[in-house]
């Protein structure tokens, strides 16, 4: 299971550094987007992305 982690963790950096790697404008811009953002509104983002990830954990295991 260490090992299946440590790959879900380095897959996810890859995934990470695709956009600022491709359109470091556009991450610089959804940046700018977040801090405008209140707190309610990027909770609701997190869980929102963790309710949708588990969701794929579920489907694709």
């Amino acid at each position: 299971m260490g090992d299946n982690l440590l790959l879900a963790f380095a897959l996810m950096l890859v995934l990470e550094g695709v956009v600022p790697f491709l359109a470091p404008q556009a991450w610089r811009e959804t940046f700018r987007r977040l801090i405008a953002m209140s707190d309610g509104q990027i909770r609701f983002i997190g869980l929102t992305a963790m309710i949708a990830g588990l969701i794929l954990l579920m489907i694709f295991k």
